[in-house]
């Protein structure tokens, strides 16, 4: 049994830390076409290919941040996409960081404790993080709103992370209890 938790902490070390890669490219090729769309929108077929017709526009979408942005003469409205991209950049890189802290706190862990300062400290940013997200998003589609206008692009945000941020911020609350009480059990040993 204890080689298959082994097992399964290994893998996860190694998912975590592939999925934060993964948000970090995603975030760097969002900023590029973010760029590209600021300098040189026909330099954007490099970065982006669009499903986009004129009848039901392009949907831009990443973690719950959507723009559904409108399509003429078969280009995709670079205001919105601009706007998406800034957004989109700041979200993929809050979750490269919460899955860098998942990949450190399971690196950290092993064969020891996970009731530790820095698990604690991690675990915190990973719900400040996880916040973030969704705030970012609505940030970002009231400047959409105000720039491209309400009737030009369909704007929607999830708010499942705030949740999700809400939860780990009273689960660091027990890391940081189980801190103290192991503290406490080493005091009288």
């Amino acid at each position: 049994m204890k080689n298959f938790s082994k097992f399964i902490a290994n893998m996860a070390k190694i998912i975590t830390k592939i999925v934060e890669v993964f948000q970090w490219v995603g975030a760097g090729l969002m900023l590029a076409a973010t760029v590209c769309a600021l300098v040189n929108p026909d330099w954007i077929g490099y970065f982006i290919g669009f499903d986009a017709c004129e009848s039901c526009g392009a949907k831009l979408s990443v973690y719950g941040f959507e723009i559904q942005a409108a399509v003429t003469n078969g280009q995709v409205d670079m205001t919105a996409l601009f706007l998406f991209g800034i957004g989109a950049t700041l979200i993929l890189g809050l979750m490269a960081m919460i899955f860098r802290n998942l990949h450190l706190i399971i690196k950290k862990s092993e064969g020891t404790t996970p009731f530790q300062h820095d698990n604690v400290r991690m675990f915190r940013e990973i719900g400040i993080f996880s916040i973030a997200v969704p705030v970012v998003g609505f940030v970002m589609s009231v400047i959409a709103r105000i720039v491209i206008g309400v009737e030009n692009a369909e704007i929607y945000n999830g708010f499942e992370g705030f949740v999700i941020g809400i939860v780990v911020l009273c689960i660091t609350q027990f890391f940081a209890q189980g801190i103290e009480l192991e503290k406490d059990v080493d005091g009288l040993l």
